[in-house]
């Protein structure tokens, strides 16, 4: 892969990545560091998505960024290299039906949980993008837009957006009404659209929908 990047700008990709190093340098000291980011919390359809990973100390990733600054394209491919790079690597997910249950934020902590929960390896500390997970025994620093300042935290966002991808283009097979391959369930005007003229499907989230579904039971 470095080899289809210049000197130049090989030397400043690996300038940011070491910014980007800056947690996790930081606490050296500690053997594992996990980083966890969510994707999903803003759509009106389909699961919430945590995601987990552990990258080795000398770990090199090149183009690893925060996962909303990267093409589908990219995405795709460094999600691959994460999962064969990482010492250890996993995702919660919470239903649609449990966001309603238990709202958003409390259905994102439960998907971060059982990411943590489902390593393979248990870290010494989270590096958390923005949030301080409850009922979590393990040390957690919360860093206020995490999944551009970690590499760890980018690497979680990573799995977990390309994992609710994945997912919502299979929901698309089933529902293919509504368009979830494209949009990916946000509310964008074509969903809304969809929305109004076939009324919500199974995966829809009932709390997020009532401005745009009557009498929505």
């Amino acid at each position: 892969m470095a080899g289809k990047w210049t000197e130049e700008k090989l030397a400043a990709e690996r300038e940011r990545l070491a910014r980007m190093r800056e947690y996790e340098d930081t606490y050296a000291a500690v053997s594992l560091i996990c980083g966890v980011d969510e994707a999903g919390r803003g759509p009106l359809a389909g699961p919430v998505v945590a995601g987990a990973v552990i990258l080795p100390r000398d770990c090199e990733i090149l183009r690893l960024n925060d996962s909303k600054k990267l093409s589908e394209k990219r995405r795709e491919e460094l999600f691959l290299e994460i999962r064969d790079k990482a010492v250890a690597w996993s995702v919660g997910i919470a239903s649609p039906e449990e966001i309603d249950r238990i709202n958003i934020l409390q259905a994102t902590y439960q998907a971060m949980r059982e990411a943590i929960a489902s390593l393979k390896e248990e870290p010494g500390l989270l590096l958390n993008d923005a949030v301080t997970i409850p009922g979590v025994e393990i040390p957690q620093i919360p860093i206020v837009k995490g999944d551009a300042k970690s590499v760890s935290i980018a690497a979680a966002s990573i799995m977990a957006k390309v994992t609710r991808d994945h997912m919502m283009t299979a929901y698309d097979r089933i529902y293919p009404e509504y368009g979830f391959a494209k949009h990916k369930g946000y509310g964008t005007a074509a969903h809304i659209a969809a929305l109004r003229e076939y009324g919500p499907c199974p995966i829809h989230r009932r709390s997020f929908i009532t401005k745009f579904v009557e009498n929505d039971e």
